[in-house]
């Protein structure tokens, strides 16, 4: 017999389904609470809301466990690349090797981005923001292909637009990167994989012949994989929600890049290095803000360490701290930012007031030294994020139009005034 829940209102018992996902995960289903009693929930941020079922990502932040597929993330960062990944979220399994072929063919077709997309980059002020660049490019990516903008696509088309938002998303971002520069893009070009194509278009030069490390494109890839999905985010739902109203792929991506853009969700590495910057101008003493960070009397804390989900441990900061340590040691950088982030990961690995309260460096942490390490100013770290993030968001977006899901519209608990009479401007 199906397990219920009871809830007593007014005298009256209703039955409600318990429903459990298939890692053990139980909810209490209330999609018909309104109809049945004329009640609604209050959760304001949703933390206790399950708003869809979806079978892409398994995170237990008690356990520490991340998994896209039901695939343990640490194998995925140790034996699969960044396109296998974004195939296994988008299209649900992981491909044969005929089919990523296919996949990474198709993506090299559509890697060029339409010429008069420099119209727009040459009205952003120089000092603009890239994540606002970004935004505003992959909104503006709809008006060149308006078959997007059909609300029923068949399957070739939804294909084509999801190959397209992919293709040209690691162009966009690495013109970002070039007009911070003051330097002219570099076209993509199709002999490469995703990934080093990427790193050519941004640490390339049409003067010489640039060479990129395999260091560099192994702990890109880890970087992107690691950053692909991350369950029920505000970015995802974002995504999901804008997608519900039969928005196109370009403008539900666009939203999920606007909601990423706040501080409180992708902008933590940038805060990591702006941290050891801020330590680095006061003289570079890490004994003197560890006990700032363990005077609980003193504002002061540790960015990139512990985490808001993963309550003992985040899986995937154990797999980048070595991609971290491997590219130090390679590019041999003499930093004394980054030398003030190893010093701090040092004590909080050891220190027991960070060992029990489990405030250990997260993946935050360590992507926030890589990308200064590869030479990107903070302000691109968050752009990266969303370039990785990038199949997480288009797999939601196609389960979402997959399970025919509803237009999203939350409900509220109104606390404002009752009725007024208008009062003639005069009289007021």
């Amino acid at each position: 017999m199906a397990q219920t829940a009871q809830l007593i209102l007014d005298d009256k018992t209703f039955e409600l389904p318990v429903i459990e996902g298939t890692e053990g995960e139980k909810a209490i289903d209330i999609s018909k609470l309104r109809d049945q009693t004329g009640y609604v929930t209050l959760d304001i941020g949703y933390k206790n809301t399950g708003a869809t079922k979806s079978a892409i990502t398994f995170l237990d932040g008690e356990q520490g466990i991340l998994k896209y597929r039901g695939y343990p993330i640490e194998q995925l960062a140790e034996k699969s690349s960044f396109i296998e990944v974004a195939y296994l979220l988008i299209y649900g399994e992981l491909p044969t090797e005929e089919k990523l072929k296919a996949f990474q063919y198709e993506l090299s077709r559509h890697t060029l981005v339409h010429e008069d997309m420099k119209k727009f980059f040459d009205g952003f002020p120089s000092k603009s923001h890239p994540m606002g660049q970004l935004s505003s490019l992959v909104s503006a990516l709809s008006a060149f292909y308006p078959e997007s903008l059909k609300p029923s696509q068949t399957n070739e088309e939804l294909n084509q637009s999801i190959i397209k938002m992919i293709a040209k998303m690691a162009t966009v971002v690495s013109w970002i990167y070039k007009k911070s520069l003051g330097h002219p893009v570099i076209y993509p070009q199709n002999k490469y994989d995703y990934v080093t194509n990427f790193l050519h278009m941004t640490f390339g030069q049409r003067t010489e012949e640039v060479t990129i490390d395999p260091v560099v494109i192994d702990a890109m890839n880890k970087l992107l994989i690691l950053h692909a999905d991350h369950e029920q985010n505000c970015s995802a739902s974002t995504v999901r929600i804008v997608g519900s109203s039969d928005s196109n792929i370009y403008a539900s991506v666009s939203a999920g890049i606007s909601a990423l853009w706040g501080p409180l969700h992708g902008g933590a590495n940038q805060a990591v290095i702006e941290m050891l910057e801020k330590i680095k101008e006061d003289g570079g003493d890490t004994d003197k803000w560890i006990a700032k960070a363990k005077d609980k009397n003193d504002p002061f804390r540790l960015m990139g360490f512990g985490h808001r989900v993963y309550k003992n441990f985040d899986p995937r900061a154990k797999i980048i701290k070595k991609a971290c340590d491997d590219i130090l040691e390679k590019l041999g950088i003499n930093d004394e930012v980054l030398e003030i982030a190893k010093k701090l990961e040092e004590v909080a690995l050891k220190d027991p007031y960070f060992v029990e309260r489990k405030l250990y460096p997260n993946v935050d942490f360590y992507s926030g030294i890589i990308y200064r390490a590869l030479g990107f100013p903070t302000d691109m770290f968050t752009v990266l994020f969303a370039l990785g993030r990038l199949p997480g968001w288009i797999a939601q977006w196609k389960e979402m139009k997959e399970n025919k899901e509803p237009i999203g519209r939350p409900r509220q608990i109104y606390v404002g005034a009752t009725s007024k009479d208008y009062v003639e401007i005069a009289n007021r």
